[in-house]
């Protein structure tokens, strides 16, 4: 068994699965466009650009995501996609790239866990939380 982690999108998944791919080290393993589906169903008028699937392998993780309709898309809620990463250099690179256009939640702020730790949710709806550099106890 595996545990794989959804995200639903206003819109933009492939704006967003192209972000975390340039900016957080990601790789696309296969996005399908609404207008590639072979059943008819999902080839809703003005979707055919919109992701039906996509796949973003990221670190030892691997990420899903999809376009819904607007109307229903509401950003995440009491739920973070935690990022450990090594340095607290590196936390506050992946911090700016977060925040800009996105929402601050926590500031980013050394802690008694770890060197830089915050919250934030990015310019697609997704929370995050960075824990950099974590301290030992």
């Amino acid at each position: 068994m595996k545990l794989i982690t959804y995200l639903n999108f206003g819109g933009n998944c492939a704006e967003a699965f192209r972000f975390y791919e340039e900016n957080l080290g990601g790789k696309i393993l296969n996005s399908m466009k609404h207008s590639e589906s072979p059943i008819a169903a999902h080839k809703q008028p003005g979707w055919e650009d919109k992701v039906l699937n996509a796949t973003l392998q990221l670190g030892e993780t691997v990420l899903m995501g999809a376009d819904i309709p607007p109307n229903l898309f509401q950003p995440m809620r009491s739920v973070y996609m935690t990022l450990m990463i090594d340095t607290k250099e590196e936390t506050e690179r992946v911090y700016k790239l977060l925040v800009d256009g996105g929402e601050v939640l926590m500031p980013l702020s050394e802690q008694f866990f770890a060197d830089a730790f915050a919250q934030c949710r990015d310019r697609f709806g997704v929370n995050w939380m960075l824990l950099g550099a974590m301290k030992q106890s």
